[in-house]
């Protein structure tokens, strides 16, 4: 996201969640802080946004998608990543939809390094399908109990 495009900074409800991105260093806030407005530029609908785990996560406000937390990585901090439920197919269908797109932590995760250019529109496609799948997957299950 180029600085001319990004929407003004969204601020913080909660005290907690600022202070975690106070404590990153500049460049890995900078490029968290623009993960986090894409997040809130691409639900559809309400978000919460509070810590779990000690990072920044969002969850919809209804219960219809899947919570994403975003974080430094602390074995290597000049990376940084986006995080889903490991207990999801959430990984796998964006591995299976965007090849060579994005650098995978097992089931869990989308990796970036410091310098990478974040594919912008692949990844808000990955946000929405997180951020919507419990709505999904139900819809799934009503459909195969019906003969």
């Amino acid at each position: 996201m180029s600085a001319a495009r990004t929407p003004r900074a969204r601020p913080f409800t909660g005290q907690d969640v600022a202070r975690v991105f106070q404590a990153y260093p500049a460049p890995t806030r900078r490029r968290l802080l623009r993960l986090r407005q894409l997040i809130f530029a691409t639900a559809a609908k309400a978000l919460e946004e509070t810590l779990r785990w000690g990072e920044p996560a969002y969850v919809t406000a209804t219960g219809g998608g899947s919570t994403i937390r975003i974080d430094r990585r602390r074995k290597n901090p000049n990376q940084y990543a986006m995080y889903f439920h490991c207990r999801t197919s959430l990984v796998d269908t964006f591995r299976i939809a965007f090849p060579g797109t994005f650098t995978f932590e097992g089931n869990r995760a989308i990796v970036f390094d410091e310098g990478d250019r974040v594919p912008v529109r692949e990844l808000a496609v990955c946000i929405e399908t997180a951020l919507t799948y419990h709505r999904k997957a139900s819809r799934g299950r009503a459909r195969k109990r019906r003969p």
